[in-house]
């Protein structure tokens, strides 16, 4: 997040989105299937509402 501020403050907001995402879960859990990591049941609630979107 430091770093984004630094060099691109107008993508500040999703560098915090994303700090949010992994303070919430440990990592990001829209990236499980491809890692081959079970989804836990929040993460699941968190995906099916919109939770993360690119």
């Amino acid at each position: 997040v430091e770093l984004t501020a630094a060099r691109a403050p107008n993508d500040l907001k999703y560098a915090e989105e994303h700090l949010e995402i992994i303070e919430r879960f440990g990592r990001f859990p829209h990236r499980n299937r491809m890692l081959g990591r079970e989804t836990t049941p929040e993460e699941q609630a968190f995906l099916d509402g919109g939770g993360f979107s690119g």
